[in-house]
C-alpha cells in the first residue's frame, strides 16, 4: 500500500468521479484508475461501486476512507517535522479553538507566538469541541483547545486542563451595581440562542432543563457575534462565556447563582507527538496564561489552571 494509492483513493472519494479526481491529481485518468485498482487487488476487496456511472463507496471503501485520511495527514506533518529538523522551514501549526476563545484570549496569545516565531505558519480552526475532537483524529489538527467535560470520553486524546471560567448572562442593560441572577430566573424570558454544535448551548440548555423549564427562543442560530450584536440590539438575553463580553462595553454579564462554569482544556493526539512547532505554540500559550493570571490581567470571571 502507497501513500499515492491512499491520496488518489481519497480524491475519488471526495469527488465521487475518477476523472475529477485525476484532474485533482494532476495525473492522467487510466493511471489513477490503474493505482486504485492495484490498491483494491492488495486488500482484497473492490472500495468502489461504478454501478450505471455512478461511483459510490462500497463497504470496505468506507472503513478505509478515514483510515486514508488520517494517515496521508500524520505523513504530511512527518515531512514537515523532518524538515523543521533540516532547518529547511520553521514548521506550521493547526490550532483549532471554540468561538469564544477565537474572540477573546487566543489573540493576544498568538501575537506573541507570530512575534517569538515569525516564520512558523499558523492555521485557526473555529469549531464547537465535538468536531475540533473528530479534526484531531483524523489528524487534520496539531492542537485544539475544549471545553471539558466531552460528551463521550476519546482515549485516544491527552488534554491539559489551562483554564475555567464563569458563564454569565449577557444583557444589553447599562453596566452599574452588580447583581446575581438563579437559571430559574431566566424562565420564559426571550433568550438569544447559539446554532448547534455550541458548547455554551448545551451547557445552557442542560441547566435549563435541570431547572424544570424549555428556554424561550428570541432568535435562534447565530455564531459568537452575531449573538452577541443581537443582545446588544436588545432581541433578548444569552448565556455566553465572561471573556467575550471583556471588549463589549454595551453589555453587562451578570453572574448566575450557583455558579455556571466551564473547564478549557489543550488536547492533542496520544499516539502522535506534537511537532516541535506545536510545543513551542503550546509553552508560549502556557506561559502567557501564567503571566497573566500573576499580574491580574485575566478577564473577570476566569481562572488559570497552569502554574503561575
Amino acid at each position: 500500500m502507497q501513500l499515492q494509492q491512499l491520496a488518489y483513493f481519497t480524491a475519488v472519494a471526495e469527488t465521487r468521479h475518477f476523472t475529477q479526481a485525476a484532474e485533482r491529481m494532476r495525473v492522467a485518468q487510466p493511471s489513477l484508475s490503474k493505482q486504485i485498482k492495484s490498491l483494491e487487488t492488495e486488500l482484497g476487496a473492490p472500495l468502489f461501486s461504478r454501478a450505471r456511472g455512478n461511483v459510490t463507496l462500497t463497504a470496505a471503501g468506507e472503513a478505509l476512507l478515514p483510515l486514508a485520511r488520517r494517515m496521508l495527514a500524520d505523513a504530511e506533518t512527518a515531512r514537515r517535522e523532518v524538515a523543521e529538523l533540516a532547518g529547511l522551514r520553521r514548521g506550521r501549526v493547526r490550532l483549532g479553538a471554540t468561538p469564544s476563545l477565537c474572540a477573546g484570549l487566543l489573540a493576544d496569545a498568538l501575537a506573541r507566538f507570530h512575534l517569538a516565531y515569525p516564520g512558523v505558519e499558523l492555521k485557526v480552526e473555529e469549531g464547537g469541541s465535538r468536531d475540533l475532537v473528530r479534526d484531531l483524529a483524523r489528524g487534520q489538527l496539531d492542537l485544539a483547545l475544549i471545553i471539558l467535560p466531552l460528551q463521550s470520553s476519546d482515549p485516544s486524546l491527552v488534554t491539559q486542563e489551562i483554564l475555567s471560567e464563569n458563564l454569565v448572562v449577557a444583557s444589553a442593560s447599562p453596566r452599574g451595581r452588580r447583581s446575581y441572577l438563579r437559571i430559574e430566573d431566566l424562565r420564559g424570558r426571550p433568550m438569544v440562542m447559539f446554532r448547534r454544535g455550541y458548547d455554551v448551548r448545551e451547557a445552557t440548555l442542560a441547566a435549563c432543563r435541570q431547572a424544570g423549564f424549555e428556554p424561550r427562543f428570541a432568535v435562534e442560530g447565530g455564531e459568537m457575534d452575531a449573538v452577541l450584536r443581537f443582545v446588544e440590539a436588545g432581541l433578548g438575553i444569552a448565556v455566553v462565556p465572561s471573556m467575550v463580553l471583556e471588549n463589549r462595553p454595551t453589555l453587562t454579564g451578570t453572574p448566575l447563582l450557583p455558579g455556571l462554569r466551564r473547564t478549557v482544556a489543550l488536547a492533542h493526539r496520544k499516539d502522535v507527538e506534537p511537532t516541535r512547532a506545536a510545543q513551542a505554540f503550546r509553552g508560549t500559550l502556557l506561559s502567557f496564561l501564567g503571566e497573566a493570571a500573576r499580574d491580574g490581567t485575566l478577564p473577570q470571571g476566569i481562572e488559570a489552571l497552569v502554574d503561575v
